[in-house]
C-alpha cells in the first residue's frame, strides 16, 4: 500500500478519534453535573457527591444542651391563663408536727379537654301570617349559611393543616376521626379548602397588582405537576411579601404578564434564558446570582483538562476573596472596603475574559463581555441588591416540599388554592403575623361581605 495513502488514512482516523474523545469528555462532564457544581436542584442528585476537602476531625459533641450555653425555659402561664388549680397536701398523719406554709411548689401542665369541639345548633323562627297563611322565616346569618357544617375557625384549621402542614385530605380525615372523634368526609374537607381559597383571593390579587411597582424582585421557578402535566411554580420575592404563581409556561411570557413591559426595577435571578430575554426587551436591570455562578465555575474546576481546571480554580479564589471581604466589611472603612471590592472585581474580570482554549471556558467568558459584566456586580453599587438569589430559593423550597408530599394538584382550583395559601403563609411569616388568624379573618370577612384583610 502506498505510504501517502496510509498516512492519509491514519490522519483521518486520528481526527475522528479526537472528535470522539471531545464528544465523550463533554458527555462525561454533563453526567458529572450535580447540585454542587451546577444549577441542578439537590433532589436531582442520585448520590450526594463526596467532598474533596479534608475535614478537620473534632471531638464529637454530646447530644442535648452544651456546657456554657444559656438554658431556655418557657415563661410560666399568667394567673388569668390558668383554667384549673389542683392542690396536693400531706395527709394529717404525714403532716403531724409540721406547720403548713402559704407557699407552693408549682408545676404547670397542659392537657386536652375531653371534647375538642363545640356543636352549635342554629335555629331561625318561623312566622305565619294569620290572614294569608303565608310562612315567613327569619333570615340566616351569612356566616352560618356559608359555613355549613364547619364554622369559620374549624374551616381555618382545615386550611392550615392542608396548606401549612402539608397534610393530605386522608390524613386530615384521620386526625379528625381519631383525635377529635369527628367523622368528616374527604369531599367536605375539599369543599372547605375551596371556601378558604375564595376568601384569600382579594389579598392575593392585591399583591399581584403591586408586583410591577416593585423596585427589587427576587425570582425563581420550580416544577409543579397538575394532573400529571408539567407546570411551573414561580416565586416573586420582595422585602415585605412573597408571591407564588403557577403557570404552564417557564418562558418570559409569565414575566411580561405579571410585571408588564414597563417594569423598570431590578431582578435578582439565575442565568436562565427567560430572565435574560425579559431584561433585554425591557428597561429592567438584573443581578445574576453569584451562588449559581460559583457552582458553574466549580464544575469547570473539577474537569480533567488541567488548563481548564486551573483557570476555574483561580476564578473561585477571586470569588472566595470577594465574599470574605463582603462578610467582613465592618473591619474596613467605607472607602477601603469599596477599593478592595473593586480590585477583586477587576482581577476576576481580567482572568475570566482570558479563557483557555476550551469551549466550556469560552462559553462562560462570553457572559462578561463589556457592560454585561455589571449584571453580576450590581450589588456593589446598589445596597438594596443581594449578590445571590438565596432568599428566593429558600422561599420556594416550601413549595418543593409540598409537591413531594402531595404529588401536585388535579385542576385549576387546586392550583389557585396553592398559589394563595403559599403566598399567605410565606408573607405572614415574613411579617411576623399569625397565619391561622389571617386565614380565619379572611374567611369571616368573605362570608359576611366585609372588607377582607390584606397581606400588605
Amino acid at each position: 500500500m502506498d505510504a501517502n495513502l496510509i498516512i492519509e488514512q491514519l490522519t483521518f482516523e486520528n481526527k475522528a478519534l479526537k472528535e470522539m474523545v471531545i464528544h465523550l469528555q463533554e458527555r462525561i462532564a454533563r453526567l458529572e453535573k450535580n447540585s454542587g457544581n451546577s444549577s441542578k436542584p439537590p433532589s436531582s442528585d442520585i448520590v450526594k457527591p463526596k467532598s474533596k476537602t479534608t475535614k478537620i476531625r473534632r471531638k464529637k459533641r454530646k447530644r442535648g444542651g452544651q456546657a456554657g450555653h444559656q438554658k431556655f425555659t418557657r415563661p410560666a402561664f399568667r394567673p388569668d391563663e390558668i383554667d384549673q388549680v389542683v392542690e396536693y397536701e400531706l395527709t394529717l398523719q404525714d403532716a403531724k408536727g409540721l406547720i403548713p406554709l402559704d407557699q407552693w411548689q408549682v408545676l404547670q401542665q397542659i392537657t386536652l379537654p375531653e371534647k375538642l369541639y363545640c356543636v352549635t345548633e342554629h335555629r331561625v323562627r318561623k312566622y305565619v301570617d294569620p290572614k294569608t297563611g303565608t310562612i315567613h322565616i327569619t333570615p340566616w346569618p351569612p356566616e352560618v349559611v356559608h359555613g355549613g357544617l364547619l364554622g369559620a375557625d374549624m374551616s381555618a384549621m382545615v386550611a392550615f393543616m392542608k396548606g401549612g402542614c402539608h397534610m393530605s385530605f386522608s390524613t386530615i380525615q384521620q386526625f379528625f376521626k381519631e383525635v377529635m372523634q369527628l367523622d368528616l368526609s374527604r369531599g367536605l374537607l375539599s369543599k372547605t379548602v375551596q371556601k378558604v381559597s375564595q376568601s384569600l383571593k382579594p389579598a392575593y390579587d392585591s399583591l399581584v397588582k403591586q408586583l410591577p411597582e416593585q423596585t427589587h424582585l427576587g425570582i425563581d421557578e420550580t416544577g409543579h405537576k397538575n394532573n400529571g402535566d408539567k407546570h411551573w411554580t414561580w416565586c416573586f420575592q420582595t422585602p415585605m411579601y412573597s408571591l407564588f404563581h403557577i403557570d404552564k409556561s417557564r418562558g418570559s411570557k409569565v414575566l411580561f404578564d405579571l410585571l408588564s413591559e414597563d417594569f423598570t426595577g431590578t431582578l435578582n435571578s439565575d442565568y436562565y434564558g427567560s430572565y435574560r430575554k425579559f431584561v433585554r426587551l425591557t428597561d429592567a436591570t438584573v443581578q445574576y446570582c453569584i451562588a449559581h455562578l460559583i457552582r458553574e465555575i466549580r464544575f469547570l474546576a473539577e474537569q480533567s483538562c488541567k488548563i481548564l481546571a486551573r483557570w476555574g480554580q483561580k476564578l473561585l479564589d477571586h470569588l472566595k476573596a470577594l465574599f470574605e471581604t463582603l462578610h467582613c466589611h465592618q473591619k474596613y472603612s467605607a472607602s477601603d472596603f469599596a477599593r478592595r471590592m473593586r480590585e477583586i472585581r477587576r482581577q476576576f474580570l481580567t482572568r475570566i475574559r482570558r479563557p483557555p482554549d476550551h469551549q466550556l471556558a469560552k462559553t462562560l467568558a462570553r457572559r462578561f463581555k463589556g457592560k454585561a459584566a455589571e449584571n453580576y456586580f450590581r450589588f456593589m453599587t446598589d445596597p438594596n441588591v443581594e449578590p445571590t438569589n438565596n432568599g428566593t430559593e429558600r422561599a420556594i423550597r416550601y413549595t418543593v416540599i409540598d409537591r413531594r408530599i402531595t404529588q401536585g394538584t388535579r385542576g385549576d382550583n387546586g392550583m389557585r388554592w396553592c398559589e394563595r395559601i403559599w403566598t399567605a403563609i410565606a408573607t405572614c411569616k415574613k411579617q411576623g403575623r399569625n397565619v391561622f388568624e389571617f386565614i380565619h379573618q379572611s374567611l369571616s370577612a368573605h362570608w359576611n361581605s366585609t372588607c377582607s384583610p390584606m397581606l400588605l
